[in-house]
């Protein structure tokens, strides 16, 4: 039937309405109206800035090595397989063994162990070795265990980074991987990303550590805030890992800033071992390598909570608070590429995209309205509606719209008026032959039907090709011309049906022409 019942009728209009308030929104300049949801401008529009970074994962293949050195020793003993003169090279170790086959057996079995675990899911080992001379061999990460290196530090990372841009409010934030070392990240909006730099390039490895007196074995010289050498014990009493949260405050005895933490239960009781044993002495903050903060321990702190005080700005404070709380760095992190994007810019692409749809949107009314008269019109309707649910859906899902998310508007358009003119075509072919004209109409839209749906599917099939393996830009485009898909199919078999059948049915007895 060309028409629709009235609880469907009722459904495609409630569906329509709904999704249009939500395309409202946008227009809006209250944000508390009904719902805080509108869609966001990307860094093309907007501006913002632009950052790639690199992971260094030379200092972390480093320290993993070095952790290697203790589990090889214990291998070596439990076995025993005499070994002399370990030496740490970099990224490698070398050591002379007395046993080469009997290292070679236990060092590449499959047996998971501490030293070299075996992967069944990739055969392959975490450590290869390979013989310097007769008794020695030098030890180093395979290509294997570089990779899954590389890739967990990469991961974390990008966590890392979230949760500090997340803190700092930045709104709609895009952060991607880019190979195997390096993350994208878009910030529209932001006008001056030093901040985020300066965030983003402090791996904050907490620590505290106790202060000596004298230049004792197993202490190293540090320097304080206000510029004062320590001699700061190497042994690290409790790390940032043990922390809960950070937060900026204000010291109520002299109304200087300062980070007030919490500590895991763990952490809380080696800080009060540590604080109960040193009364008198002065206790080290150290944040990558420096001191931030040296206070005296004036008496035992067993609550777990704690403060941070030096000379800080209360943005200092703010800072050091989000670093705290968002965890360490695996790794450094370098500024491989940096772009700041002018609001301009932004201004200019979004005139020059409204221009450009305003423009082609008149002339295909003007076109659908000249072809099909009053049929054109009711197409027209659908095209209008079909924007409408378009802005709604991305608003519902607080998309973020770039330039090529407009050309995929665009595109929208000339999809939407090409589904229409197949079934006015259809049905003019239609009317050559059958005497009914509801029956004309009916069969038109039933069999325009396969051809609409197979010239959208391989479309919307492209869109997810692109939005699954594109990214940024090319991500934005498919989204949008997906949804357009979807509104389009909604608009021309739903929406203009019902319109079209009202005309249709009050003017039966009467010739129609299309």
């Amino acid at each position: 039937m060309l028409n629709f019942s009235k609880i469907n009728t009722l459904i495609i209009y409630f569906i329509f309405f709904f999704i249009a308030l939500f395309g409202s929104l946008n227009f809006q300049k209250n944000d508390n109206f009904l719902f805080e949801k509108k869609i966001n401008l990307g860094l093309d529009l907007q501006g913002g800035s632009y950052l790639l970074l690199e992971i260094n994962s030379d200092t972390l293949i480093q320290e993993k090595i070095q952790d290697k050195v203790i589990p090889i020793k214990k291998l070596l003993k439990e076995n025993n397989i005499n070994y002399s003169n370990f030496k740490i090279n970099n990224q490698s170790l070398s050591v002379n063994i007395s046993d080469l086959d009997k290292f070679d057996l236990l060092f590449n079995s499959r047996k998971d162990n501490l030293v070299n675990p075996y992967i069944d899911n990739y055969r392959s080992f975490e450590l290869a070795y390979k013989k310097i001379s007769t008794d020695r061999v030098e030890i180093s990460f395979s290509k294997f265990g570089l990779l899954t290196i590389n890739n967990s530090a990469l991961k974390q990372s990008i966590e890392i980074v979230r949760r500090r841009i997340d803190d700092v409010g930045t709104k709609e934030p895009t952060i991607l991987q880019r190979g195997e070392k390096r993350i994208l990240i878009e910030l529209p909006g932001l006008k001056d990303p030093e901040r985020i730099k300066i965030l983003l390039g402090k791996t904050a490895q907490l620590n505290f550590r106790l202060v000596s007196e004298n230049n004792e074995f197993g202490t190293e010289k540090l320097i304080s805030e206000n510029g004062e050498e320590l001699n700061v014990s190497k042994r690290i009493i409790m790390s940032g890992e043990n922390l809960i949260d950070a937060q900026p405050n204000i010291n109520n005895q002299n109304n200087e800033p300062t980070v007030s933490f919490t500590l895991d239960r763990l952490g809380a009781q080696k800080f009060g071992r540590a604080t109960t044993d040193n009364v008198g002495k002065r206790l080290a903050i150290v944040l990558d390598g420096e001191i931030v903060s040296a206070p005296s321990i004036n008496e035992a702190i067993t609550s777990g909570n704690g403060m941070i005080s030096g000379n800080f700005s209360f943005q200092e404070v703010t800072d050091l608070a989000l670093l705290l709380r968002s965890g360490a760095l695996p790794t450094p992190l370098l500024v491989v590429e940096e772009r700041t994007v002018g609001p301009d810019l932004g201004e200019d692409s979004i005139k020059s995209g409204s221009i450009s749809l305003i423009v082609g949107f008149i002339l295909v009314i003007l076109f659908m309205f000249y072809k099909y008269k009053i049929f054109g019109l009711i197409a027209n309707t659908a095209l209008i509606s079909n924007l409408l649910m378009l802005i709604g859906i991305l608003t519902i899902l607080e998309a973020t719209l770039t330039l090529p998310g407009i050309a995929g508007i665009i595109l929208t358009v000339g999809m939407a008026v090409d589904a229409n003119v197949l079934i006015f075509e259809r049905i003019r072919e239609e009317l050559k032959t059958e005497k009914s004209i509801i029956h004309a109409f009916d069969t038109g839209y039933a069999k325009a039907k396969i051809t609409v749906l197979d010239a959208n599917i391989t479309t919307l099939i492209a869109a997810i090709i692109l939005f699954a393996f594109g990214s940024g830009p090319v991500k934005g485009f498919a989204i949008t011309l997906g949804i357009g898909i979807i509104t389009t199919l909604f608009t021309a078999y739903f929406l203009a049906r019902h319109l079209t059948s009202l005309v249709v049915l009050n003017t039966k007895n009467k010739q129609i022409k299309i």
